[in-house]
């Protein structure tokens, strides 16, 4: 009888619960756009964020002695969560991760070892394709949109990189809120800049704390578990969730519906992150 690898059923629980948790943050992010913009609520969220990781892990007792890698990973996990807002300022939340994930693709496609895993890629991006709409007709995707959700991609494939080699060097939980830390230094001054006094709305700021949690502290420290307990490749092959959960997000929290086709999509997808796991865990 074959055994349980306890190690990799805790890192996939924990990557599961961090994509429930960023996608439903990002679908409350994007009902702030009105009022503090892009810049606002990404400084909502990489700031109130870095000050709770901080709290909670204090990685001031423990500093690593290489920074380069987590100052790396801190610059993509910015990159990645402005540009993403940029984007689905523009396009819809599912239809951006699901061009997003374009990053995280690349990732398992470049380190793949065995010809099953080239399988569960193409599928998934099959199903990725099905997602986007047609882009010949009158409601069209916007091309801005989609080139700021390919940059996000692009951010999100170094954070996976980065954040492998960052989650070695010590505590995952304290390597996230210092990486967190180097992203709002960056850009919080810029979002301040921008929207002013606005992000002071008595109003808003419980909303930006929640987004903080939800998109970023809790989502971020949960996949950092994950990373040390899986490879890059295993850990960006079941990223292929993200648009299925990001979907279902916007269809709880922004009442948008999905037609019969997407759902077909959103079901290749899954099924091609479980046969990618299961190809895992066998050859394990």
């Amino acid at each position: 009888m074959p055994t349980i690898n306890k190690d990799a059923l805790f890192a996939v629980a924990c990557l599961l619960c961090a994509m429930i948790t960023i996608q439903s943050g990002a679908s409350i992010a994007k009902q702030l756009f009105p009022f503090v913009g892009p810049e606002g609520t990404t400084a909502y969220r990489l700031g109130f964020s870095a000050l709770i990781l901080c709290l909670i892990f204090r990685p001031w007792r423990r500093l690593p002695r290489n920074w380069k890698p987590i100052i790396i990973y801190g610059l993509c996990l910015g990159g990645m969560n402005i540009t993403f807002y940029y984007a689905i300022e523009r396009i819809p939340i599912g239809i951006g991760v699901a061009l997003e994930f374009t990053g995280p693709l690349a990732v398992a496609l470049f380190s793949s070892k065995r010809k099953r895993d080239y399988l569960w890629v193409a599928f998934a991006m099959l199903g990725i394709v099905l997602l986007l709409p047609d882009i010949n007709s009158a409601d069209g995707l916007d091309p801005v949109g989609v080139i700021l959700a390919l940059v996000a991609g692009a951010f999100w494939a170094g954070y996976i990189l980065f954040g492998k080699k960052t989650g070695n060097q010590g505590s995952g939980g304290a390597t996230v809120a210092l990486g967190m830390t180097v992203a709002a230094i960056v850009l919080v001054p810029y979002g301040v800049a921008l929207q002013g006094s606005a992000l002071l709305d008595w109003q808003l700021l419980p909303l930006g704390i929640m987004i903080g949690l939800l998109s970023s502290a809790l989502p971020y420290s949960l996949e950092m578990v994950a990373l040390r307990n899986m490879s890059a490749q295993s850990f960006s092959i079941m990223m292929s969730l993200e648009p299925a959960i990001a979907a279902l997000a916007g269809l709880l929290i922004l009442a948008e519906m999905l037609t019969l086709l997407q759902w077909t999509a959103v079901f290749m997808v899954i099924i091609a992150s479980l046969g990618s796991s299961m190809s895992g865990s066998k050859s394990s």
